[in-house]
């Protein structure tokens, strides 16, 4: 009997063997066929003599495509068996003959036969090895050939043009990565497919596929451009939600078996790739409407609410649920994250909606993945800056944990406290109100404002040093010259005073004077920096940090006539740039000598044309006054350039001021970290007063 055994294993190798050296040898004499080939009814019957083997072919299709004389060697092709062809085409696939034939089909018969098959006949006895092939074995031989070098014996464009439409057919038009992803997450993964081979397989196929755009030449077919490309692929791979049996979702439990699953392993690394090549928003606007429209059916079916226990018993929702666990490169979860919030808010999703794609997405990660904690409630909160909307949606997901409407009391929150103890740790700071960008103080105001409305005076009381850094950040903001700073504080004294005592709310504001406080603080989109335009007018010129401001205050405000003057003069000084040597040795001496000639230059040309004015003004009694004059001419640090552009009302001192300010820089490089912040805020005002 154990003889007998071991002869089962001895014989199968022995027909494997036989089997493999007979799909070799017809690759040979298919191939030396062809290259004695005169017409290409020869060529055509050769590789249908291969083919029948390979795949269930009709030979009535294919008879209209070539001449009757060579009919009769067609239909005399010997049919296997079902189970005989699909030996034959595993063998063929997974040995070297696959390789083979295809470089061959590729250079040789692409170039000199291929334009001369019929439509019928291309389909059915060319395209056919690589459309219906095993997928990873067609690419690895496939994208190569997109970079093929020159040749004298062939003609590479029409090489490479074959190569490109037979990769549309492969991966776009018969979904190819679709099936790269079943093949990962097929039945050879339960057959001790160790992770050591599958992982590095998995890599190296989804950098293949993402980089075919990369290859392919700038004129190739619009399929393969990058866009397009990439959402094709997209559409496919999340396709997958409804081949539940493909990834086996319902086994994974634990982290160890996420790595043993091939099919997540391939999504997660073909969605870094493509995220990695700047294409996370195509991501997010394929995944937030197919996960919104899930979220809606939930609450539709369930009187308009949601638990996290009916959301995870859903086989629909096993997808979304581990979808994001399979990326594991930090940078590529924060890229995705930011777009889902970005979409969310282009879909003006509401607050319940929004929660819960959030949830599905990451509430796995978030719970099990320190990165990913810190990245809401750190990075997303204290140096990133999203719309107002989103960092509600932060707030509630990441820092409440729980849905909206939905309240815990204040010992089962110790989420919030620690958020806002961290965001008053920077908000109070003087620094940050003086270095910061006012787009990122209206952001962690609002975020510390929002928090603060949900907290009570048991809540604020049990916060370490809380009253004593929300008086200091008011208190710091109050004295800035400022509107929007101003108000900043405001909006944060009001709230903190509805906790203390609800009955007596400080207003220190006239706008803030609602029930609500209006947390956007005027701007349209917190990101882009923008102000509406009422809330612009109020500030004036001396919001000169806002990066955009609405074009009818810049006509509203007229600037008297002495000033437009200055900003006409202003004008060409700032536009008339010269080039100097950057190691050139400056004197500061030497600039206000420069400017001193400059001036008698022009007061003797001055002089030369009104002669008989002058002659009158030269009897007047000596003014002291023109010493002061003087004296205004000696610039010879930044500090005095600062002051002489701060006088308006002077436009030659203005003139005289960027004249010299570039030199100056030059000349003592080292005042300039004391009065770099100065100097461009005045230079901007200059330059505010030219535009308008």
């Amino acid at each position: 009997m154990e003889k007998k055994k071991e002869e089962v294993p001895v014989r199968k190798t022995m027909e494997k063997n036989e089997l493999e050296d007979s799909v070799v040898s017809k690759v040979a004499e298919v191939i030396s066929a062809i290259k004695n080939a005169n017409q290409v009814d020869q060529v055509i019957s050769s590789l249908h003599s291969i083919a029948a083997l390979l795949f269930p072919t009709d030979a009535n299709l294919l008879s209209g495509s070539i001449d009757e004389s060579y009919r009769e060697q067609f239909f005399s092709v010997k049919v296997p068996s079902s189970k005989e062809r699909d030996d034959w085409w595993h063998v063929f696939y997974h040995g070297p003959a696959f390789s083979t034939l295809a470089r061959f089909l590729l250079l040789d018969v692409a170039s000199n036969w291929l334009a001369c098959f019929p439509f019928l006949a291309q389909k059915y006895v060319y395209d056919v090895f690589f459309v219906h092939g095993f997928v990873t074995e067609v690419l690895q031989i496939l994208v190569p050939f997109l970079q093929q070098n020159r040749s004298d014996d062939l003609d590479i464009n029409v090489v490479i043009s074959n190569t490109e439409r037979l990769l549309v057919l492969c991966l776009l038009e018969n979904n190819g990565v679709l099936q790269i992803a079943r093949e990962f997450g097929g039945p050879f993964t339960s057959k001790g497919f160790t992770d050591e081979r599958m992982k590095p397989d998995i890599s190296r196929m989804a950098q293949i596929v993402v980089s075919i755009p990369d290859k392919a030449r700038m004129n190739s077919l619009t399929s393969l451009s990058s866009h397009v490309f990439f959402r094709q692929v997209i559409v496919q791979v999340l396709s997958l939600e409804e081949e539940r049996e493909v990834i086996l979702l319902e086994k994974i439990d634990t982290s160890d078996e996420m790595d043993k699953n091939g099919a997540l392993l391939f999504i997660g690394e073909m969605f870094s790739r493509i995220c990695r090549r700047g294409s996370a928003d195509l991501l997010s606007s394929e995944l937030v409407p197919r996960v919104l429209r899930l979220i809606n059916t939930c609450l539709s079916s369930s009187n308009s609410s949601i638990t996290e226990e009916v959301l995870e018993s859903k086989p629909e929702t096993m997808f979304w649920l581990r979808m994001m666990e399979s990326i594991r490169d930090p940078y590529i979860t924060e890229r995705i994250s930011e777009q889902i919030l970005h979409k969310l808010a282009s879909q003006q999703a509401n607050d319940v909606q929004a929660y819960w794609v959030l949830w599905l997405f990451f509430h796995r990660i978030f719970r099990l993945q320190a990165s990913v904690r810190s990245m809401f409630v750190d990075k997303f909160l204290l140096w990133k800056v999203f719309p107002v909307s989103c960092l509600k949606w932060i707030l509630q997901f990441a820092v409440c944990e729980c849905p909206p409407s939905t309240s815990l009391p204040g010992q089962n929150r110790p989420g919030l406290l620690k958020t806002v103890q961290r965001l008053l740790a920077t908000w109070s700071k003087k620094e940050f109100v003086q270095t910061a960008p006012i787009e990122q103080q209206a952001y962690i105001t609002a975020a510390l404002g929002l928090s603060l409305e949900t907290m009570s005076k048991e809540e604020l009381d049990g916060m370490k040093e809380a009253t004593h850094l929300i008086l200091q950040g008011v208190s710091g903001r109050l004295e800035s010259p400022n509107h929007l700073v101003r108000k900043m504080a405001s909006s944060i004294a009001l709230a903190f005073s509805k906790i203390i005592d609800p009955k007596n709310p400080l207003y220190l504001d006239d706008s803030c004077n609602g029930e609500t406080i209006d947390w956007t603080f005027g701007f349209t989109d917190l990101k882009k920096g923008t102000l509406t335009a009422s809330n612009s007018r109020k500030n004036g010129v001396e919001e000169t940090d806002i990066s955009t401001i609405s074009g009818s205050e810049r006509e509203s405000d007229s600037l008297p006539n002495k000033e437009k003057d200055i900003s006409l003069k202003g004008k060409k000084k700032l536009l008339d740039f010269n080039v100097l040597d950057p190691d050139e040795i400056v004197d500061p001496v030497s600039l206000n000598l420069e400017l001193d000639i400059n001036d008698e230059d022009d007061g003797d040309d001055s002089a030369s044309e009104n002669s008989y004015s002058s002659s009158d003004s030269s009897l007047q009694p000596y003014d002291l006054s023109d010493d002061d004059s003087d004296l205004k001419r000696k610039l010879s640090q930044l500090s005095d350039v600062v002051a002489a552009l701060r006088k308006s009302d002077d436009a030659d001192g203005v003139e005289r001021a960027l004249d010299v300010v570039e030199k100056l820089i030059r000349a003592s490089p080292d005042e300039l970290k004391h009065a770099a912040r100065d100097l461009t805020r005045t230079l901007v005002q200059v330059r505010c007063c030219d535009i308008a």
